[in-house]
Parts: C-alpha cells; sequence; structure tokens
C-alpha cells in the first residue's frame, strides 16, 4: 500500500477553510453530494480505506510496459552504459515503466508514478482515477481559454485527481497535487458524463482543471461515446504526454489547449519539475493532426515574463505552429508555493501581446483581465473586432460564415 501524502480529513478540512471556489479559476469543487445530483447518482459511500478499494476496483491502463512483457528491451527502461555487458538479468518482482507521458516513470510492485494515479497492481498498471471524477461543472468555453473553438457555447467540464507536473504556481493544485483516494466519489461511467452533458445543454465535454492525460482512458471513451450524440470534446493540457497516447486523444477530440509555461528548459526544470521539449513536441504534433489548437502562457513576473523568452517563444509558435494559433497571455494571481509573488502586470501582458503581434501571430490575447480591449478576437486584415467578450462571455459577433463580416478575410476557428 502507498502512504497517503494528504488525509481525507485534512484535505476536506482545508477545502472548508478556505471555501467552496478554488482561486481565479473559479472552480466549484464539487462535494460528494452535488456532484451525485448533476450525474444522477442517488446517493455516494465514503470507504475505510479509499486506495484499496480503488486499487481492486481499477481498470487495467493503457500506454506501459513491465519486465514480463512480451518482447520486451532493457533499453526501454535502461540508460546503454547501465546494461553494457549484460547479456541477461532476472528482476524478482515485475516493474512496470509507464508510457504515458515524458517522466517515464519506472513502477515498483505498489507504488504509484508521479501522477499518483496509476498504480502496479501485481504486475498490471490500473489507473485509479478512470470513472471517478472529482469535479464536474458547467463553464463557457471561453474559460479553458478557448477563444476561437464554437464560441459563446457552454462545456460540461470535469476532472480528476492526479498531475505529473508540480507546478509552483498551479491554480488548481487542490486537485492536480492530490490523491484519488483523499476524496470519494461514485464510479460514473463515459455515458452518465454524455448524459450529464445532454441534460445540461452543453455541445462540449472539456477535459480540465488537472492534467486529463492522467484519465487519457477515461477521456477517450468519454468522447467517443458522445461522438454519436453530435457532442465534442476538448482537452485543456500541459502538453506533457507521450506521442502514442497523444495520438489516441486527437483522434476522438475534437480541440486542444496547450500551457506553453514557459520557453526554457530551465523554468521548466525549476517551476514545474519538468521539461520543455516533450510540451514542443505535444503542440507540434497536435498541429499537424488538424485540430484545433489554443496555446496558453501564464506570464509570472521574474520567472518566464522576460522579453527574450517571450520574443523566443512567439518566433517558435510562427515557426512551428503557424500564426493562425491563438494564443493568451494569461495573468498570473498569488497562489499554491508563490504567494509571495504580485499579480502580473497588466502592462507586462500587454508588452507580450505586442510582441506576439510583431512577430506576426495573428491572435494573440490577454487573458485574465475583465474588460480589457486584448481580449477580443479582432480581424487580422482590417483589425476591426469580429468577437467582443465581457470576461468569459460573448458580447457580439461580426462573423459570416467563419469570415469578418467587414472585409470577408477568414478568420480561424471552428465556428459551427
Amino acid at each position: 500500500m502507498v502512504t497517503q501524502a494528504l488525509t481525507r480529513r485534512k484535505f476536506l478540512g482545508s477545502v472548508s477553510k478556505g471555501g467552496l471556489i478554488l482561486g481565479t479559476a473559479g472552480l466549484s469543487f464539487s462535494s460528494p453530494t452535488w456532484l451525485s445530483l448533476l450525474l444522477g447518482h442517488r446517493d455516494t459511500c465514503l470507504f475505510a480505506d479509499e486506495l484499496d478499494r480503488l486499487a481492486q476496483d481499477a481498470p487495467r491502463a493503457r500506454y506501459w510496459i513491465s519486465t514480463e512483457s512480451v518482447g520486451r528491451n532493457c533499453l526501454t527502461c535502461h540508460a546503454p552504459d547501465e546494461v553494457a555487458g549484460i547479456k541477461s538479468h532476472f528482476h524478482s518482482e515485475t516493474v512496470i515503466k509507464c508510457l504515458l507521458c515524458a517522466q517515464g516513470c519506472l513502477i515498483q510492485t505498489g507504488e504509484r508514478g508521479r501522477c499518483r494515479t496509476r498504480i502496479n497492481v501485481d504486475g498490471e498498471l490500473r489507473s485509479l482515477v478512470y470513472g471517478h471524477p472529482i469535479s464536474v461543472h458547467v463553464d463557457p468555453i471561453e474559460k479553458k481559454p478557448c477563444y476561437q473553438f464554437l464560441p459563446g457555447s457552454e462545456a460540461l467540464s470535469l476532472a480528476t485527481a492526479g498531475c505529473p507536473l508540480h507546478c509552483k504556481f498551479c491554480q488548481n493544485w487542490e486537485l492536480s497535487q492530490m490523491n484519488p483516494e483523499d476524496y470519494s466519489t461514485p464510479f460514473t461511467p463515459p455515458e452518465d458524463i454524455v448524459a450529464a452533458a445532454e441534460s445540461n445543454r452543453a455541445p462540449v465535454i472539456a477535459y480540465t482543471y488537472n492534467e486529463p492525460t492522467v484519465f487519457t482512458e477515461y477521456l477517450t471513451d468519454i468522447a467517443r461515446c458522445g461522438k454519436p450524440k453530435q457532442i465534442r470534446s476538448v482537452l485543456v493540457s500541459c502538453g506533457f504526454m507521450n506521442e502514442a497516447p497523444l495520438r489516441e486523444m486527437c483522434e476522438v477530440l475534437d480541440a486542444i489547449k496547450i500551457d506553453l509555461k514557459g520557453f526554457s528548459e530551465d523554468f521548466y526544470h525549476k517551476v514545474c519539475s519538468a521539461e520543455l521539449k516533450p510540451v514542443l513536441s505535444s503542440i507540434k504534433q497536435v498541429a499537424k493532426s488538424g485540430k484545433h489548437l489554443e496555446i496558453v502562457n501564464l506570464v509570472v513576473p521574474t520567472l518566464n515574463d522576460s522579453k527574450k523568452m517571450l520574443e523566443e517563444l512567439a518566433k517558435w509558435v510562427v515557426g512551428e505552429v503557424g500564426q493562425d494559433v491563438p494564443v493568451h497571455f494569461t495573468r498570473f494571481h498569488p497562489d499554491y508555493q508563490l504567494l509571495n509573488l504580485s499579480p502580473t502586470p497588466v502592462a507586462t501582458l500587454e508588452h507580450a501581446r505586442e510582441i506576439a503581434m510583431e512577430q506576426g501571430i495573428h491572435y494573440a490575447f490577454v487573458g485574465n483581465v475583465p474588460g480589457h480591449p486584448g481580449n477580443h478576437t479582432y480581424c487580422p486584415q482590417c483589425g476591426k473586432i469580429v468577437i467582443k467578450r465581457t470576461g468569459f462571455f460573448v458580447e457580439e459577433m461580426h462573423l459570416k460564415d467563419g469570415c469578418c463580416s467587414y472585409c470577408n478575410e477568414a478568420i480561424a476557428g471552428i465556428w459551427k
């Protein structure tokens, strides 16, 4: 058994002290009762040992290899110098390498990877979060943010626990940094999520708040279930997954928003406990798939807000994925482990947007600053507002068949 990093009692106590709204993200934390009402469950139960129950009932995960796998290769888990000259080796117990994300965790029996959502049960990797959303909420699609994908639509948004990253500035850390067993929810099959979207008249299901890659099996099943109902799926991700699982997600998703948290390996290593290169690879892979893509850069004062970093980010986007990919420069608010920093000055966000536009990005936005003119979509040809927003809500649209109503310039996006 894995020792809990945070007991359910301590976690719920911290939530009750902090209120029901999680920071600036505006996420309503779902109590078991509230979640049951939304999804149509009659009751929920708390278990004395939630981890044991979850592990016992957890379905087999995808994207992994073990020391017992057919055709196994030592170089999958070991560097060449570690196995040089060794002809064979016997493992006393089955060790699993998770191939879902770029962390590449090696997982001993009874242990979990860095995301805390996938566990080695007697040599089989299982998903502790399949069918166990801990937050479900209806949001405007603009809140993801997706500004040029079905603007004005509502999205049934869901999250589980867990994330492969440990960002010091995470504004949803109560979800991303918790363990699946810290909060008990009923099993919710994919069909129930789709039914909840239908009953709430939400044409979109968004996988968001924590890192949805950790529940990739669940989200892809939901997305497939929603397609016959004409319900579309949107992934809100850190982009730290491997190529194969992202390929599967691209096959069933309709739009993907990726956080490009900073354009520096040092920043990713020190602030996110991750790497930049896999994120860049994911962004390019999504762009090549033809799925609608938007990018968000949370601008954190003193950490990723230098002119050089912003210029390099904008140049990379234009050169690798194109001028028409919307890029959001979003305001940081002190949270989690960076309470010592001040909110991002609006002038910094404006400067970031100016840099992006100077480098050729057609759709650059100022995010988390309600009422700012950088919140609107402008026609790159005539410069007029084609989508006017107030906060997360669309106030005016001046589009005709996906083109600017003023000059007939095509506006990149998914409009119907």
